[in-house]
């Protein structure tokens, strides 16, 4: 069952305000996947702070997501979705560190943290 908010966003394609989600200060080791279906889509070791109030990672678990086009509120952008249940996860730009050169900017209330046992 997902969450009014969840829904929002995984299945209508909505975007969580920034800086409002708590995985943003997540800094413990893990996965961070799908709220969704459960499928992991990004690693700790991949997030940064991009200053923008959302998740940002420079790579996906292989096989993880998917992209599209996406030329909604009159721009052109690269929507990313889970590869299993297609829910939406956010956007990917260009404008992210070495070695991708990639911010894949996602929605906090789309995925969900697994941390690495200790």
């Amino acid at each position: 069952m997902l969450s009014g908010g969840q829904y929002a966003v995984l299945r209508q394609e909505g975007t969580e305000r920034p800086f409002t989600s708590p995985l943003l200060h997540e800094e413990r080791a893990g996965t961070f996947a799908c709220a969704g279906c459960d499928l992991p889509a990004f690693s700790s070791k991949t997030k940064f702070d991009s200053g923008t109030g959302w998740q940002s990672f420079w790579a996906p678990l292989e096989g993880a997501v998917s992209e599209k086009k996406d030329s909604t509120f009159g721009m052109t952008r690269t929507a990313v979705a889970c590869h299993r249940c297609e829910g939406h996860l956010g956007h990917v730009f260009d404008d992210g560190p070495k070695p991708t050169g990639l911010r894949y900017c996602m929605n906090g209330v789309a995925l969900k943290f697994n941390a690495e046992a200790a």
